[in-house]
């Protein structure tokens, strides 16, 4: 506050700069799995073009809850080394470029471009609650919805408009090289350059000394509630991945289009960035997180065994309840992370382990879903694996809701 300023100029500014803050963080968020979906609608014409083969467009698809395990780990480090306005300015300039590089036609660039976009945005997946955490820690929840909400509209966004976008670059260069599809792949490259440019002015003054902690956190990973938290994401991401990689595959065996089938996808992106934006209001009126998330994760058993067996006609119904009971589900697991910490440096350590260990959980369960698929041919078998996980991730999501704070040996454990 300077010195000439009345509280009210005051409370003016920073309510403004708060604005500035969650609208920078919002795109932020979209630009976060907009190189990963725009893959799946085209992925046919890139294997065709660059000569790839199934397996490796299989780990092409893989890659991103690898890298998001592998690499998420490191973000903690990196903001204590940068501050995390400046890590966030750099991953976002490699989320641009890695997304970028996909425009030139050959498989090898292809994955490295998909690597280092995905490097970038499993740091930023762990830096962004504990920014939330410290910027506003009277709204983690509604926070935490607004960037949720705008992480699937993007995913949501990439995945209806990449096909047709290359069509029309197909159209209007006449589509003599074949390579349209590299052009469509590199636009969301577009997003992250307008987070660049909005983000740069959040940045610290210049000289501001970076803020960082001496604790050691190490009783965080002896802390039973943290391994909660952190089980609760995997076992969710599971499903979500399980999802993203073989609904549309289920629907085509039970009849559907391949176009009504990716059709049914969006629609249910689309539903879960809907529920992600109204669920911090259900979450504000309620004293701790339990049943809420027991209920995300009954609701997402019912809508699979519906999108699973129900009859085509009402396929609609079951996508839309699906997006519902899963952008729930992954906002809740996103939220706990804040809600059970007591600090910004919980949160980041908190978020560090929870997506860390939880997107490696979620990367296998698509490749355990294709083996079952594959071995039996039946979606019963598929349906019981799902069923199995959704009732793991209710326990541990009604572990994971209790009003407590995880013990790190820093701080005692308390009311949230």
């Amino acid at each position: 506050m300077k010195a000439t300023d009345t509280p009210d100029t005051a409370r003016n500014r920073a309510g403004t700069r708060n604005i500035a803050l969650a609208a920078s963080l919002a795109l932020i968020a979209f630009s976060l799995r907009t190189p990963i979906t725009s893959v799946g609608p085209i992925l046919l014409e890139a294997v065709r073009a660059t000569g790839l083969t199934t397996t490796g467009a299989s780990l092409l698809t893989t890659l991103p809850s690898l890298c998001f395990g592998l690499f998420g780990p490191i973000a903690p480090m990196l903001s204590r080394r940068m501050g995390s306005e400046r890590a966030l300015l750099l991953l976002l300039t490699l989320l641009a470029a890695g997304t970028a590089l996909r425009v030139i036609p050959s498989w090898q660039l292809l994955y490295l471009g998909q690597v280092v976009a995905c490097f970038s945005i499993g740091l930023m997946n762990v830096l962004l609650p504990g920014v939330v955490k410290r910027d506003f820690p009277h709204h983690v929840a509604l926070m935490t919805g607004l960037y949720s909400a705008a992480m699937c509209a993007g995913a949501a966004t990439a995945a209806a408009v990449t096909a047709p976008a290359a069509n029309a670059i197909g159209q209007l260069f006449g589509n003599t090289s074949g390579n349209a599809w590299a052009w469509a792949l590199a636009m969301w490259a577009l997003p992250a350059v307008f987070a660049i440019l909005m983000w740069s002015t959040q940045l610290p003054p210049a000289g501001t000394r970076i803020e960082r902690t001496s604790r050691v956190m190490r009783g965080l990973w002896r802390d039973p509630l943290a391994w909660q938290v952190t089980l609760f994401m995997g076992s969710q991401s599971s499903l979500a991945y399980i999802v993203f990689g073989w609904l549309p595959t289920v629907l085509r065996m039970r009849g559907m289009s391949a176009v009504d089938a990716g059709l049914m996808l969006s629609l249910s992106v689309m539903a879960q960035a809907a529920a992600s934006l109204l669920l911090p209001f259900l979450i504000a009126r309620l004293p701790d997180q339990r049943w809420v998330n027991v209920g995300a994760l009954l609701l997402t058993g019912l809508s699979l065994v519906g999108c699973f067996f129900a009859p085509i006609s009402t396929m609609w119904g079951w996508a839309v309840l699906l997006g519902i009971a899963q952008g729930s589900a992954f906002t809740l697991a996103l939220t706990v992370i804040g809600l059970r910490s007591g600090d910004s440096h919980v949160a980041a350590q908190l978020s560090s382990m929870a997506q860390g260990i939880g997107y490696l959980i979620a990367s296998s369960g698509p490749f355990i879903a294709g083996s079952l698929l594959h071995a039996t041919g039946s979606l019963y078998s598929l349906a019981s694996l799902c069923a199995a996980v959704c009732a793991v991730s209710a326990g541990f999501g009604y572990a994971a809701g209790r009003r407590v704070h995880v013990r790190t040996g820093a701080s005692p454990r308390g009311q949230s």
